[in-house]
């Protein structure tokens, strides 16, 4: 596959783990898969997970079967494991393999900091829970921690989208606008009526077929 096929994929692959957070990534999937991005899941193996609210997924693919070559962008949910083990490091080391390889990652919560001890937020302006929260993980990265809602970087590369666990909707709005979905004040119109329940917001997205 060539650079312009991956541009043009339209598959995004959605890392799913024991304990991760539900809450973190559904708003983004949602509105991609309604833009007609295919939503694959990706586990350890293929075998089945459970979230932190209880949910059992069964994955689509096993995490050693997937190649950036073949996705538009890998996204990283928070989970408790990222931070009591390395069972998820496997996915900090993909998530390495697509930014190589040109394929942007999304990680919010937990996922930030398995990315920062693979060390890929050295390097790269980010964001995540809080910084000392990364900072515990040791890693070489701190003056370029940014405080804001979300960050997408593009200096080094492939661009990386980082966000706290409170910040659902924002890192939301990065992979929206990263993957050209939304843009301009309809990215902006979305933002304000899934964060601030902007009613007037509504208008802007009816007008454009959002709503």
């Amino acid at each position: 596959m060539t650079t312009d096929d991956r541009t043009t994929t339209r598959t995004v692959h959605l890392g799913v783990y024991d304990t991760l957070a539900d809450w973190e990534t559904g708003h983004a999937t949602a509105f991609l898969a309604r833009a007609g991005y295919e939503i694959r899941t990706v586990g350890p193996t293929t075998a089945p997970v459970t979230s932190i609210g209880g949910l059992r997924i069964t994955p689509d693919l096993a995490l050693d079967d997937v190649r950036p070559q073949g996705s538009a962008l890998l996204i990283l949910p928070g989970a408790d494991r990222w931070d009591t083990g390395d069972d998820l490091a496997p996915f900090a080391a993909k998530a390495r393999a697509f930014l190589e390889s040109g394929t942007p990652v999304a990680a919010i919560c937990g996922a930030t900091a398995g990315l920062a001890r693979e060390g890929l937020l050295d390097d790269r302006d980010h964001t995540g829970a809080v910084s000392f929260y990364l900072a515990a993980t040791g890693y070489g990265g701190g003056e370029r921690y940014v405080e804001k809602d979300a960050v997408t970087d593009t200096a080094a590369g492939a661009a990386l989208v980082t966000a706290g666990p409170t910040e659902p909707v924002a890192f939301a709005r990065e992979i929206l606008s990263l993957l050209g979905v939304f843009e301009g004040e309809v990215l902006d119109a979305w933002y304000r009526l899934f964060h601030d329940s902007d009613a007037e917001a509504y208008g802007v997205l009816a007008e454009a077929g959002v709503a």
